[in-house]
């Protein structure tokens, strides 16, 4: 089967070193159409958090710098330290599902500081791809046990999860 372009950007970004790549990412992210209302309301942005072994690999979060991108497009800030992982987790990308909910539950929570600016604020939570959404539902879940109204999702790309129908 052949590689995607997105597929190829994304890889480039999370395993080839090329953070720089994800401020045109996230340009394409921002020409989105969200209905006026999303876009009157949304408070924050937080990206999903990654796992402290893989960002010392890696030397940035994929998620972050996209939000980055987003924030000073969409003018609204990034509360890059809103959600934090609470415990490694092991890569996804092998692993069915149900696998995958299994492999990131309950491994993220709330810092403290931010509950005030949670409660009652419509959050856009940013990752790079989405796969069975196993991991933004995840962090949905803390953001709406902190008092989170509203939670938007957004990738740069899907990915084929293990079942899907291509």
């Amino acid at each position: 089967m052949p590689i995607e372009p997105a597929s190829s950007i994304v890889h480039a970004l999370k395993y080839g070193g090329w953070g720089r790549i994800a401020d045109e990412m996230a340009e394409r992210m921002s020409r989105l159409s969200w209905p006026e209302d999303v876009v009157e309301e949304r408070a924050g942005i937080v990206p999903i958090p990654l796992a402290s072994a893989r960002k010392r690999e890696r030397g940035y979060n994929q998620s972050e710098l996209l939000a980055r991108g987003l924030s000073r497009r969409w003018r609204i800030p990034v509360w890059d330290s809103a959600v934090v992982r609470s415990r490694e987790t092991g890569s996804q990308t092998r692993l069915t599902p149900e696998q995958r909910r299994g492999n990131v539950a309950d491994s993220f929570h709330i810092c403290g500081g931010k509950l005030d600016s949670l409660e009652g604020a419509h959050i856009v939570l940013v990752d790079d791809v989405v796969t069975t959404a196993a991991t933004l539902n995840e962090c949905a879940k803390v953001l709406y046990g902190a008092g989170a109204r509203i939670i938007s999702y957004v990738t740069f790309g899907r990915a084929h999860a293990s079942g899907d129908r291509l």
